[in-house]
């Protein structure tokens, strides 16, 4: 409606001067000065990394399906927040969004722990086709319940190798007896290492290099990518392809957030995510590949270890552990049976 036909319409009603400017004045300017829904990310990742790129994917992706809805604004770095505190402000709203890992829900959903678990996944396909199933809406559920967090994707972080500072012929788990093996500090990735039948030591990740070069660990597991990142390569001999977690982050959003939503805004963010994480997971399969073939092809030895057996003796373990009394029963066999 024009200013004119408000004009008349107000003044036959009897409305004042000031009364009049102010109700043209929203009608005019109202629908363009509603403020745009803010989507704070905060991720560790450095810009280079494929966790950094696919947030920008996830940004344009949301400006193109809803535009003028959003404001997506990307802190890397952990420069917004600690990495390993986003879970908690999120619960609280004071953040939207971040990649929260499985040893991040574990400790609020104890039976997600089956995903910390080593040769629970067995490639990037079939941890796709398990969270984006049947068990994934299952698994979610506390999630969303007990943390206030709403998974929306699964971003393949990378499959964990076993990178040693001297050459051994490992081929199932009694050949890494002895072997020092670096490991996360938490007691779910020392029991991994203690799984895999080494001996694990606990370091800081920015420890590791020097670690290596010195001979106070013998080894370290981490993706490939990971590796080239921190030159791990440059002390070290030898590769091997246990292939034995296949690790996961969910991109997340504050289920506060996400209520207050439109549903088909909900769908768009979903939709976001999907392709956020979709381009993460192809760009990071096709580097893992690349990379075996470049180590192999600057000295380092390449063992394909009987990972079968390895699967199996690991398996067992984690069954006769007190870890696993927190699983479903049944999920295991679920996981297995997924194709």
């Amino acid at each position: 409606m024009g200013s004119t036909k408000i004009q008349k319409l107000l003044q036959a009603a009897g409305l004042g001067t000031v009364t009049l400017a102010l109700a043209a004045g929203m009608a005019l300017v109202a629908p363009q000065a509603l403020a745009k829904q803010v989507i704070r990310i905060s991720t560790p990742a450095v810009p280079d990394d494929w966790h950094a790129k696919m947030w920008t994917v996830f940004k344009d992706n949301l400006d193109k399906s809803a535009p003028g809805e959003f404001d997506v604004q990307i802190y890397l770095n952990a420069s917004l927040f600690k990495q390993g505190t986003e879970p908690a402000a999120m619960a609280r709203g004071n953040l939207e969004m971040s990649a929260i890992s499985a040893q991040d829900i574990s400790k609020i959903v104890p039976e997600f722990s089956i995903f910390t678990a080593g040769y629970i996944i067995r490639d990037p396909d079939h941890q796709q086709k398990v969270f984006n199933g049947p068990i994934g809406t299952e698994v979610f559920k506390p999630v969303i319940q007990k943390m206030g967090i709403t998974p929306l994707a699964t971003a393949y972080l990378g499959t964990r190798q076993v990178m040693l500072r001297d050459l051994k012929d490992v081929k199932t788990p009694a050949d890494l007896k002895g072997v020092k093996l670096r490991m996360p500090s938490s007691k779910e990735w020392l029991f991994l290492g203690e799984a895999l039948g080494a001996t694990p030591m606990p370091l800081a990740f920015g420890e590791v290099y020097l670690a290596l070069q010195t001979g106070t660990i013998d080894g370290q597991d981490n993706p490939l990518p990971s590796a080239r990142a921190a030159k791990f390569y440059e002390v070290s001999k030898e590769i091997v392809l246990t292939s034995h977690l296949v690790d996961a982050i969910f991109l997340s959003i504050s289920s506060k957030t996400y209520n207050a939503m439109t549903p088909t805004q909900q769908q768009k963010v979903k939709a976001a995510a999907q392709a956020a994480a979709k381009y993460n997971n192809e760009n990071r399969i096709k580097d893992e590949a690349a990379l075996v073939e470049q180590f192999r092809s600057q000295g380092m030895k390449i063992v394909v270890p009987d990972v079968a057996a390895f699967r199996k003796a690991v398996q067992e373990k984690y069954l006769k552990s007190d870890m696993a009394a927190t699983w479903p029963k049944g999920l295991l066999e679920r996981i297995n049976a997924v194709r």
